[in-house]
């Protein structure tokens, strides 16, 4: 039999038995029968089980208990602004009180060359108090610290501390003078506390690097610090960068001749990326490197937004500059010029800067330097980089000649100070503005260096206000910035403005800054506690991007007020499932600030429940349901954690929660606690309470629990024994399928979370909820939900039934339990599963069905009964990439290999200046990296974890069509499924040939659950960058600015080889001592 016959008869056999299956398989009819079936027993047994309908019966009948008041959104928007604007304002008057006072006190400072001993007394933040750091040092304080509850952690309130960068000598002249006129500020200090207790960290960031800050405190605590190298420069700070001087465009141009090779080059690329941490996301930037030709280093065609993932590109991309031909400055300034000059895209619009590295050349680009910057409005920094030779007048003439400075960096030790030098010359306009450059700033929100967690910081510049004199100018104002005063504001204390418990769980505020991060949103979670990293978090990635809320951003960041009602897609807070909801969006400026605030609400919360049980609270406590004695009669009760009164905390144990209320009230006066929170949390206990009866006269199959929740935190969980095996919030404004269901108008099912370590959480049922409407005179509330856990197996038979067909012969006789031919399967509109007539499947209840059969759920979305949407988490953390090199040694010290020791990067990424400072103190206390070592038993997993994003997809129906079916075709065979959704509910039926009788064409799973991404491609993101708005004014020039300080001197620039000498010895005493 030839081979063409045989082909032939294998297609005749398929389409035999793909004709013959499909004359068996049900037809859409029998199904819609099934399903039908299916949906009554369901709906009819929630209906009946939960008696919603009968809690809005209670709600009506007892409306003498409550009032129904409106949220009038604009109302509540501008109050909340002008709270907002008032808290501000008072830490703007306690800043400009430190700036003044800080001014005053170094003009009236006497410079000093050398101090007697003990006249300079402070505490040294660094100090290990425990370790007797202090003792036998006469210049050292040693606070006496307390637990404070304002800032969580131990403080000393008679003290300011002070932080020293590692890579500065604490006893230079010119750190001691600073010691010595900023220690008056502690007054200012405390008296700026004594006017406001409420006052968080007050700081003075010195120029030189210096910080001291009030209240006094350690610096690390060694349990939640896993490296013992401290890299905090104050400087480098977001707050620092902002307030010393206006936003920044600016072009860094690299030499990449091919006289910059080797350790040049090395040293190049640091700088580089030690000068990109200079910058912050008011600033702009872009890279290039020249020779004959000038190229881009990343894809950037422009300056671009110097954010985290930008700058992260460019340190990447100059890491593969190479170096080879001949210098061409003309080149290369021509280019710089031209990119500065480029008017069509998103800009600082205020210091244009270019930064020149070179090791340096005989040409001065005279010619091109006068065409283009006749008007000197492009200030020029040069470095030349490297131990050579080569003449530095013609790149230090380009400084001096363009209003910017020169500086050298023969080696590694001169990198970190160097780079960020610049900040002092871009501070002059804004010195001799003086009173105009006044202006408090706030800014982005960031995670505090000492834990007090989110918080935004008022910053405002200080300035050197004595006189200075020389031969040219005679005596005139010194242009100095001496350094950036700050005060933090937590974001906490910003959402206690902004009232919560009467906007519904789904309502929520959030404000934006110019940049258009959100400062406060109910998404902004970062989840890495390491300070070091940036919070930047924009409002079309906290929420699901539509064009409507990318015209509400733009019109918040321009100040204005305004208010819309938009269909939108929202995502839950288990961030699983997506909801189509309707929200109005409300929005009015802070005035005195950049920051805008909106509310958003849902229709269902356009109005809220007021309980009115009498003016006393202990005649309220009197109603019969909330006796301590009878509190538990009505099944498992779950109270919200929430703040009733002040210093009252909220038990898992309703006993002893009842028992220090009750004590609370007898000894505290009623203002002490939020009537309305506790009036309404006993006026939902007490109409739920009348649910719960009437549970007890009821007895159903198929229940595993019953459950009430509502917006007033009462969770009452029924019988009371399977209160034990409740696992949802029981703050019902956090509670995942809370939320979600009050979004919607039918019974929505919620699959159980599926871990494959433990398999799936199924025995304790399949939650069944639906929200309980109220209307009450045209006004529409959803004020509880209420719910049902599904027997699964109970749940599974009643399936089955439901598709039986008797008297059945050729065709399929319905879903049979483990049928080997047919797989029938419910799913929620998640796409995760929920029920099967295969018993294996029944053990994934809650897994994600396009990891169980993938090939069906991707010909699902195909054919549009799933839809998906793909987001992007930005405050995600991730397991480090695993380094071999560092997983022999223990963290605290690192080992590094020869390699490392002959590679100049790796002594800039691991900044050798502070490990060396570190391996003395190990040579001097040989004890501490033993109980460094121990105490890291106690580090949190997050502290060695690092930041990334992570991708997540959720899948949803998105339209209304109910019947669906289809044929997967695997070339050699093929299945066939329908699909009918459920009425009133949340899930789709599916009826398939059983995926084991086809699987040739199984693909890889499907995946749902978060994982690492690369986040989407940062160079399509600039060619449309997000609107932003840059300063309403700018101090980049004056005409009576001094340009003549323009460098040439090094100031720190230690020689490397006696370092690398150095640090190899000492590597081979403590390893060695390690080894004995």
């Amino acid at each position: 039999m030839d081979t063409c016959r045989v082909q032939a008869l294998v297609v005749l056999v398929l389409l035999w038995q793909r004709g013959s299956l499909a004359s068996q398989f049900p037809s859409q009819l029998m199904i819609k029968e099934w399903v039908d079936q299916m949906q009554r027993e369901l709906v009819n047994l929630a209906d009946t089980a939960s008696a919603g309908n009968s809690l809005t019966q209670i709600f009506l009948e007892n409306q003498n208990l409550y009032t129904v008041e409106p949220n009038d959104a604009e109302e509540l928007v501008a109050r909340a602004a002008r709270n907002i604007e008032q808290l501000l304002r008072k830490r703007s008057t306690a800043l400009e009180k430190l700036a003044t006072a800080a001014e005053n006190f170094q003009m009236e400072h006497q410079w000093k060359d050398e101090f007697e001993d003990g006249e300079i007394a402070y505490y040294n933040a660094k100090d290990n108090m425990e370790a007797n750091e202090t003792e036998g040092r006469k210049n050292r304080i040693r606070p006496d610290f307390r637990d404070d509850l304002s800032f969580k952690r131990l403080t000393d309130h008679n003290h300011t501390a002070v932080h020293i960068p590692t890579d500065i000598y604490d006893g230079s002249t010119i750190v001691l003078n600073e010691l010595n006129w900023t220690e008056a500020l502690q007054e200012v200090f405390k008296k700026n506390r004594e006017d406001d207790p409420t006052l968080l960290w007050q700081v003075f960031g010195s120029a030189t690097g210096l910080a001291r800050y009030y209240p006094a405190s350690p610096w690390m605590d060694a349990r939640k610090t896993p490296s013992k190298i401290d890299l905090y420069d104050v400087r480098r700070r977001p707050w620092y960068i902002q307030g010393a001087a206006s936003p920044k465009d600016m072009l860094i141009l690299v030499d990449a001749s091919g006289s910059v090779s080797g350790l040049t080059l090395k040293l190049i690329r640091t700088s580089v990326s030690e000068m990109l941490e200079t910058l912050s996301d008011d600033d702009y930037v872009n890279v290039v490197y020249f020779n004959t030709r000038v190229k881009k280093t990343a894809c950037f065609d422009h300056l671009v937004q110097a954010n985290v993932r930008n700058k992260k590109l460019l340190k990447d991309a100059v890491q593969n500059i190479t170096a080879k031909g001949i210098t061409n400055y003309t080149k290369g300034f021509e280019f710089a010029f031209e990119q500065l000059s480029v008017t069509n895209v998103s800009r600082a619009n205020c210091n244009k800067i270019i930064m020149l590295f070179t090791d340096g050349g005989e040409e001065r680009a005279q010619a091109i330097l006068e065409k283009y910057n006749a008007d000197k409005k492009v200030r020029i920094f040069t470095f030349s980089v490297g131990q050579h030779n080569y003449d530095k007048g013609p790149i230090q003439w380009m400084a001096c000649a363009n209003k910017g400075y020169f500086y050298e960096i023969p080696s590694i030790g001169a990198i970190r100070i160097n780079t960020q030098e610049y900040l002092d010359v871009l501070g002059r306009p804004m010195v001799l503005a003086d009173q105009q450059a006044k202006q408090v700033q706030w800014t982005n929100v960031y995670l505090d260096a000492l834990e007090l967690g989110l918080v935004i910081t008022g910053t405002l510049p200080v300035f050197n206000k004595t006189k200075t004199s020389d031969d040219k100018n005679g005596e005139h104002q010194n242009q100095l910035i001496l350094g950036v005063m700050g005060i933090d504001v937590s974001l906490n204390d910003i959402k206690k403005l902004t009232p919560r418990f009467t906007i519904g769980p789904n309502g929520y505020y959030f404000a934006i800054d110019p940049n258009g991060y959100v400062l406060l949103h109910p998404n902004l979670q970062p989840k890495n506690p390491k300070f070091q990293e940036p919070v930047t978090l924009d409002f079309l990635d906290a929420e699901l991007e539509n064009d409507i809320k990318v015209e509400i951003r733009r019109m918040m960041i321009d100040g204005e007020i305004g208010e819309q009602t938009i269909q939108t897609l929202v995502k839950t807070q288990d961030e699983r499932y997506i909801d189509r909801g309707v929200r109005t969006y409300t929005w009015a400026p802070v005035n005195g600030t950049d920051y805008s605030l909106a509310l958003v609400l849902p229709k269902y919360s356009e109005h809220f429940i007021q309980a009115k049980l009498g003016n006393d609270i202990k005649q309220a406590m009197s109603m019969e349901t909330i006796q301590l004695e009878r509190f538990d009669e009505f099944g498992h009760t779950f109270i919200a954690p929430r703040e009733y009164c002040r210093e009252l905390k909220v038990s898992d144990n309703n006993t002893q929660f009842f028992l220090d209320f009750s004590q609370h009230i007898d000894g505290n006066t009623p203002d002490t606690c939020n009537a309305s929170l506790v009036s309404r949390l006993i006026l939902d206990a007490g109409l739920t309470a009348e649910l719960v009866k009437l549970w007890k006269d009821q007895t159903l199959d198929g229940i595993v629990t019953r459950f009430v929740a509502t917006d007033g935190g009462i969770t009452r969980v029924y019988p009371r024994s399977a209160g034990e095996d409740w696992a949802e919030n029981p703050e019902t404004y956090e509670s995942s399928f809370y939320k979600r269901t009050l979004d919607n108008e039918i019974y929505i099912f919620t699959a159980p979370y599926f871990n494959k370590s433990r398999e799936s959480g199924y025995e304790s049922g399949v939650l069944v909820s639906k929200a309980v409407d109220l209307s009450i005179d045209d006004v529409k509330l959803k004020p509880a939900v209420v719910g049902v856990k599904l027997n699964v197996t109970s749940w599974m038979n009643s399936f089955i039934n439901a598709t039986l067909k008797l008297n059945c012969k050729d065709e399929i006789c319905g879903c049979l339990r483990n049928d080997k031919y047919v797989d029938c399967v419910i799913l929620d509109d998640g796409g995760f599963l929920l029920m099967s007539n295969q018993d294996e499947y029944i053990t994934l209840i809650g897994q994600f069905f396009g990891e169980v059969d993938p090939v069906l759920m991707i010909n699902l979305v195909n054919t549009s009964l799933y839809a998906f949407n793909k987001t992007y988490d930005y405050q995600s953390v991730c397991d480090p990439e695993k380094d071999s090199k560092a997983a022999a040694g223990p963290r605290t010290v690192f080992v590094p290999t020869i390699a490392d020791l002959l590679s100049i990067g790796w002594w800039a990424s691991t900044a050798a200046w502070s490990i060396l400072q570190q391996l003395f103190f190990s040579l001097i206390f040989p004890n501490l990296l033993e109980a460094v070592e121990s105490a890291e038993e106690d580090i949190p997993d997050a502290m060695f974890k690092e930041s990334c994003i992570t991708e997540q997809t959720q899948y949803f129906f998105d339209n209304d069509e109910r019947s669906y079916s289809g044929v997967l075709d695997c070339g050699n065979c093929s299945r066939m499924y329908r699909a009918e959704k459920l009425p009133n509910t949340n899930l789709v039926f599916l009826i398939t040939d059983a995926k084991a009788t086809c699987l040739s064409c199984d693909p890889r799973p499907l995946r749902q659950a978060e994982q690492p991404s690369e986040g989407p491609d940062p160079c399509e993101l600039a060619q449309n960058p997000r609107y932003r708005k840059g300063p309403d004014v700018c101090f980049d020039n004056d005409e009576n600015e001094d340009d003549s300080d323009c460098g040439g001197g090094t100031c720190l620039s230690p020689s490397l080889w006696p370092i690398l000498g150095l640090q190899l010895l000492l590597l081979w005493i403590i390893t060695s001592s390690r080894h004995s």
